[in-house]
Protein backbone atom coordinates (compact mmCIF):
# COMPACT_ATOMS: atom_id res chain seq x y z
CA UNK A 1 0.00 0.00 0.00
CA UNK A 2 1.65 3.39 -1.08
CA UNK A 3 1.54 6.77 0.79
CA UNK A 4 -1.50 7.87 -1.83
CA UNK A 5 -4.11 5.13 -0.99
CA UNK A 6 -3.36 5.54 2.82
CA UNK A 7 -3.94 9.46 1.95
CA UNK A 8 -7.13 8.58 -0.27
CA UNK A 9 -8.23 6.44 2.55
CA UNK A 10 -7.87 8.60 4.99
CA UNK A 11 -9.78 11.40 3.42
CA UNK A 12 -12.34 9.10 2.94
CA UNK A 13 -12.48 7.68 6.67
CA UNK A 14 -12.39 11.52 7.33
CA UNK A 15 -15.49 12.38 5.51
CA UNK A 16 -17.38 9.17 6.86
CA UNK A 17 -16.92 10.49 10.75
CA UNK A 18 -17.85 14.21 9.84
CA UNK A 19 -21.26 12.27 8.26
CA UNK A 20 -21.43 10.10 11.29
CA UNK A 21 -20.88 13.06 13.71
CA UNK A 22 -23.84 14.68 11.47
CA UNK A 23 -26.32 11.94 12.40
CA UNK A 24 -25.22 11.33 15.85
CA UNK A 25 -26.40 14.69 16.60
CA UNK A 26 -29.80 14.85 15.08
CA UNK A 27 -30.40 11.14 16.69
CA UNK A 28 -32.30 10.76 19.99
CA UNK A 29 -32.06 8.42 22.51
CA UNK A 30 -34.38 8.39 25.80
CA UNK A 31 -33.44 6.66 28.94
CA UNK A 32 -35.84 6.93 32.16
CA UNK A 33 -35.10 6.67 36.19
CA UNK A 34 -37.31 5.78 38.99
CA UNK A 35 -39.70 3.71 37.02
CA UNK A 36 -40.27 6.44 34.68
CA UNK A 37 -40.60 9.01 36.98
CA UNK A 38 -37.87 10.80 35.43
CA UNK A 39 -37.47 10.93 31.86
CA UNK A 40 -34.62 12.69 29.97
CA UNK A 41 -34.25 12.39 25.75
CA UNK A 42 -30.80 13.36 24.57
CA UNK A 43 -28.83 13.36 20.91
CA UNK A 44 -26.04 10.95 20.12
CA UNK A 45 -24.31 13.90 20.01
CA UNK A 46 -24.41 14.10 23.96
CA UNK A 47 -26.95 16.70 24.01
CA UNK A 48 -29.68 17.06 26.51
CA UNK A 49 -32.86 17.75 24.84
CA UNK A 50 -35.34 16.77 27.18
CA UNK A 51 -35.93 16.42 30.67
CA UNK A 52 -39.42 15.16 32.00
CA UNK A 53 -40.50 14.81 35.33
CA UNK A 54 -43.61 12.90 36.56
CA UNK A 55 -45.08 15.12 38.78
CA UNK A 56 -45.94 12.48 41.58
CA UNK A 57 -42.10 12.33 41.75
CA UNK A 58 -42.14 15.87 43.11
CA UNK A 59 -42.50 15.47 47.20
CA UNK A 60 -40.52 18.51 48.62
CA UNK A 61 -39.65 16.11 51.47
CA UNK A 62 -38.15 13.81 48.78
CA UNK A 63 -36.01 16.57 46.40
CA UNK A 64 -32.60 15.01 47.17
CA UNK A 65 -34.33 11.30 45.80
CA UNK A 66 -35.23 13.43 42.69
CA UNK A 67 -32.08 14.91 42.14
CA UNK A 68 -30.38 11.44 42.23
CA UNK A 69 -33.44 10.13 39.53
CA UNK A 70 -32.41 12.99 37.54
CA UNK A 71 -28.86 12.01 37.62
CA UNK A 72 -29.23 8.22 36.87
CA UNK A 73 -31.62 9.15 33.82
CA UNK A 74 -29.16 11.21 32.71
CA UNK A 75 -26.35 9.03 33.15
CA UNK A 76 -27.70 6.46 31.40
CA UNK A 77 -28.88 8.58 28.89
CA UNK A 78 -25.29 9.47 28.24
CA UNK A 79 -24.14 5.73 28.10
CA UNK A 80 -26.72 4.80 25.39
CA UNK A 81 -25.06 8.03 23.34
CA UNK A 82 -21.23 6.90 23.56
CA UNK A 83 -22.34 3.30 23.01
CA UNK A 84 -24.43 4.30 19.92
CA UNK A 85 -21.37 6.43 19.16
CA UNK A 86 -18.85 3.41 19.38
CA UNK A 87 -21.37 1.27 17.12
CA UNK A 88 -21.21 4.34 14.58
CA UNK A 89 -17.49 4.83 14.56
CA UNK A 90 -16.76 1.47 14.87
CA UNK A 91 -18.40 0.84 11.60
CA UNK A 92 -16.02 3.34 10.27
CA UNK A 93 -12.95 2.06 11.43
CA UNK A 94 -13.26 -1.58 11.65
CA UNK A 95 -11.56 -2.25 8.62
CA UNK A 96 -8.27 -0.35 9.43
CA UNK A 97 -5.45 -1.07 11.03
CA UNK A 98 -4.77 2.11 13.27
CA UNK A 99 -4.03 1.26 16.58
CA UNK A 100 -7.31 1.39 18.33
CA UNK A 101 -8.52 0.56 15.09
CA UNK A 102 -7.54 -3.05 14.06
CA UNK A 103 -7.67 -3.86 10.57
CA UNK A 104 -6.03 -1.66 8.35
CA UNK A 105 -3.72 -3.36 6.23
CA UNK A 106 0.12 -2.91 5.94
CA UNK A 107 0.08 -1.48 9.15
CA UNK A 108 0.09 -3.56 11.87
Amino acid sequence: MNIGQIAKMAQQMQTQMAQVQQELAETTLEATAGGDAVRIVITGAQEVRHVEIDPSAVDPDEVEMLQDLVMTAINEAIARSKELERERMGAIAGGLGIPGMPGLPGLR
